[in-house]
């Protein structure tokens, strides 16, 4: 059974930086494409980034490149999302989600950035994070 475990939220000051773990099961990342949503009060969902490991292949939403890094370490069947120089508009319950080897998962927005697709296999819990100015 695939399942994924997002953690690594937390309450953190304007600035400031956390690191989010989606932790896998029942499947090995090695051909599978792992993508973080967010969603904040009132707002729809907003994908922020994805990665596909069959080609290493990364996309970020424009609201997030360059602050927000996505990474797989294989040994710990593990995506984790970076996430540096946080403002209070990063808010927002966070999701990770896992589909087979969609590529590209992200298309490319107007302002050079990407327009993150929504996967449509497994969804984790999210985990909470808190920016306050």
């Amino acid at each position: 059974e695939v399942q994924l475990q997002a953690s690594g939220g937390g309450l953190v000051q304007a600035g400031g930086s956390l690191r989010l773990s989606c932790a896998a099961s029942g499947f090995t990342l090695d051909d599978w494409t792992i993508g973080w949503y967010r969603q904040a009060p009132g707002k729809e969902r907003e994908g922020i980034s994805c990665i596909s490991n069959s080609d290493s292949s990364t996309f970020y939403a424009d609201s997030v490149k360059g602050r927000f890094t996505i990474s797989t370490d294989n040994a710990k069947n593990m995506v984790s999302l970076e996430m540096n120089n946080l403002t209070p508009e990063d808010t927002g319950i966070y999701y990770c989600a896992a589909d087979r080897d969609v590529r590209p998962c992200a298309i490319p927005s107007t302002r050079g950035g990407s327009y993150i697709l929504t996967l449509r296999g497994s969804w984790g819990q999210g985990t909470q994070v808190t920016v306050s100015s």
